[in-house]
């Protein structure tokens, strides 16, 4: 169960226009028009059959959540129904999980709609235009934090999955376009060979 009381926060009221997706396909937050304007709402896995048991794009809800320093973005504790149900982040199963899924390889180049945030405000990632949900380690995305901006243009391959609620791939390079990628983790050093050493004199001799 969140340690939070959601009764004591602000709830802000929209209407649910898609799922975003983490790299094992589970709906881990959402984007809501509210005010004119979209908010990035973050759940955390473990509401996702909830969630996607009780509302789907184009219903009205409500959230109650708090917002992170530094990020626009609003992290759930709490989302309501128009029919009045409500879904409460009560915490995962000790057991739980991730499902078991077959990634394929798959690239994308588009325009980003939306910076996509961890619940602490740490950048993940990218909602494109075209509805693909762009997924990037927080320590990885900070690096490459212009291209995930909202409006820049970017290309990437990766590991990617098909799912009901759309599109997500976990890249594994990034660039401008797919003629400038560039690999998200620098690959390890091979190992060097043995300076000479006593060993080797030993051998010698």
């Amino acid at each position: 169960m969140h340690w939070i009381d959601p009764d004591s926060l602000p709830e802000v009221a929209g209407i649910l226009e898609r799922f975003v997706l983490n790299p094992h396909g589970e709906v881990d937050g959402f984007v809501m028009k509210a005010k004119q304007s979209a908010v990035l709402v973050h759940t955390p896995p473990h509401m996702d059959r909830e969630l996607t048991r009780h509302v789907s794009p184009g219903d009205k809800i409500s959230v109650r959540g708090v917002r992170p320093r530094g990020a626009k973005l609003l992290a759930a504790v709490s989302v309501t129904t128009a029919g009045g149900r409500e879904i409460i982040d009560e915490g995962p199963d000790h057991d739980r999980e991730h499902p078991k899924v077959k990634h394929e390889p798959m690239s994308v180049q588009d325009r980003v709609e939306l910076s996509l945030f961890g619940p602490k405000g740490e950048l993940r990632g990218a909602l494109l235009s075209d509805g693909t949900v762009l997924r990037i380690g927080p320590r990885e995305a900070g690096h490459f934090a212009a291209l995930l901006a909202r409006g820049a243009k970017v290309a990437a391959r990766g590991d990617g999955l098909q799912t009901k609620h759309g599109r997500v791939i976990h890249a594994r390079e990034i660039g401008p376009d797919p003629e400038r990628l560039k690999p998200l983790k620098k690959p390890k050093p091979k190992d060097r060979k043995p300076k000479h050493g006593h060993d080797e004199d030993a051998h010698a001799a």
